[in-house]
């Protein structure tokens, strides 16, 4: 085989989460890519247990949040509660801005499956191959060499890809044999994750709980279908080998309210947590790193699944474009620009409400934070960037670098549904109640046309259309949020993050 000659366009190391998020995300924008993953089978147990409405409106966008839902159920609050009964804190989640509920409680070896399935939708252009581990990945200028070998019979073989996406989680293996270095630190507590099938209610069951005590505070959490979680630390002195049974751990579920009539335990497992990042998330030019691959955080926040998760869109979308020729290879630079603040956002709150949990605040931290009731917390802030592809300033009052909301839309001949249903898949640039190219310059228009943009003026519900190239915001969601950014003209990303403007220039992104 010649240098130049590919097999496939991206190839995909592990079929996790994040791997099969990124093999759905390229299948849906015509790319091709081959996945490599050693187990055969999807890992029985749950790990993440929530998505939000950012992670749900990405499934959206490869068409499969409505059959996901079927395995999740909507997460109403969130409360902290201490061993007496004493509710120190409760969050009510609040209707989701962005076309979906605020939180889902899920099962992710359904929803991991279901994924599994809709990559099954792109045919030949999506390939996996179980049972193999990746020994090498031989770099160039034009490309790289993958080279597997099957676990079963010990044969190797190669695949020639564009780009590589290292998706393979924890395993040190495979992170050994890529170069990778995760700096940062796994904490000395140990835990233990009981799981549960609910044979019948109990007060409060569907409310993510976390029980906050300096030595044994509990997450106690509603997953999807009939599927209940607790996470519990080990005391100093406590080993794994002292809940080695599934009787050895009922006394931690009864001293939280738990009884074996509620709930019969189907699995237990320990953990450490970790908080660590690679050094960079490139390697060389053409394998980037996603997921746990590149980094760790704690559970507290149910962010480092969904992370990974969006970093998969956040490169796909990307990729496409380079390899379509639409964009310029150095956008690829932007991906991790992007992403790691936004994961080092994540894990800071995962740090903070790790210390709540365990009642780790100071005094002047608890007045600071009962002072802050009324806002929204951090976990719930919407979507945004502080740095990348964007022209201008993602400064916190600009529209740049923010995703915006989805509310329910129409067409001019009236078909109504979601924004970005309607939307379509590519650029898009929207105007608040004006032709959006009639402010644009002429080498700006230029600039978004090459990049196959719509140009829309977004209309309110009581206004009339009057051409094919606008779109009727029902709700007033989006020309609500486009006045409180105070932006008449914005470009919007495929992954709906604003890209451009007016306030802060509307030119392509350099």
């Amino acid at each position: 085989m010649r240098p130049h000659d590919y097999d496939t366009d991206v190839a995909i190391i592990g079929y996790g989460p994040t791997g099969v998020a990124a093999a759905n995300a390229l299948g849906s924008l015509g790319v091709s890519a081959t996945a490599f993953e050693r187990e055969r089978d999807i890992y029985n147990r749950a790990r993440a247990v929530t998505v939000n409405d950012w992670t749900m409106r990405l499934f959206q966008q490869i068409g499969l949040d409505e059959r996901v839902k079927a395995d999740m159920d909507p997460t109403v609050a969130l409360r902290w509660i201490t061993y007496d009964g004493t509710e120190l804190m409760r969050l009510p989640f609040p209707p989701g801005r962005l076309g979906h509920a605020t939180s889902y409680a899920i099962y992710q070896p359904a929803m991991e499956q279901t994924l599994r399935d809709g990559a099954e939708r792109f045919g030949d252009s999506i390939k996996v191959t179980y049972g193999v581990e990746v020994t090498d990945a031989a770099q160039d200028a034009d490309g790289v060499t993958l080279t597997t070998r099957d676990l079963a019979t010990g044969e190797s073989s190669t695949t020639r890809a564009r780009y590589v996406l290292a998706c393979h989680g924890g395993e040190p293996a495979t992170r050994e044999r890529l170069g990778v270095n995760l700096l940062g630190d796994t904490l000395d507590v140990r835990w233990v994750v009981i799981d549960g099938k609910v044979k019948r209610w109990w007060p409060d069951r569907h409310i993510l709980t976390f029980w906050s005590d300096r030595e044994r505070p509990v997450v106690d959490i509603a997953l999807g279908r009939d599927n209940h979680r607790w996470e519990i630390p080990l005391k100093p002195g406590e080993t794994d080998a002292d809940f080695a049974t599934h009787e050895d751990v009922w006394p931690l579920l009864e001293s939280v309210g738990v009884s074996r009539d509620d709930v019969e335990i189907h699995g237990h497992a320990f953990y450490s947590h970790h908080i660590r990042s690679a050094e960079s998330w490139r390697l060389g030019e053409r394998v980037f790193l996603l997921g746990d691959a590149a980094h760790l955080m704690p559970p507290w926040a149910g962010s480092g699944m969904q992370s990974g998760i969006r970093d998969a869109f956040n490169i796909a979308w990307k990729l496409a474009g380079v390899l379509g020729g639409s964009l310029p290879a150095t956008i690829l630079d932007s991906y991790e620009a992007e992403r790691r603040p936004n994961v080092d956002f994540y894990t800071e709150v995962s740090v903070q409400l790790g210390r709540i949990i365990k009642q780790e605040l100071t005094d002047e931290e608890k007045a600071a934070l009962a002072a802050q009731s009324d806002e929204l917390p951090p976990l719930l802030w919407p979507p945004f960037y502080v740095a990348g592809w964007f022209t201008g300033d993602a400064a916190p009052g600009n529209a740049v670098g923010k995703m915006i909301p989805q509310p329910r839309a129409a067409s001019v001949n009236g078909l109504i549904g979601r924004l970005d249903d309607l939307l379509g898949d590519g650029f898009v640039v929207l105007g608040d109640n004006i032709d959006p190219a009639a402010v644009l310059s002429a080498e700006e228009k230029a600039g978004w046309q090459a990049l196959g943009a719509r140009f829309l003026a977004v209309r309110a519900a009581d206004k009339g259309t009057e051409t094919p190239d606008e779109i009727v915001d029902i709700d007033g969601t989006l020309l609500d949020w486009l006045r409180e950014h105070g932006a008449r003209v914005i470009a919007v990303r495929p992954d709906r993050f604003v890209a451009a403007a007016d306030p802060t220039g509307l030119s392509v992104p350099a």
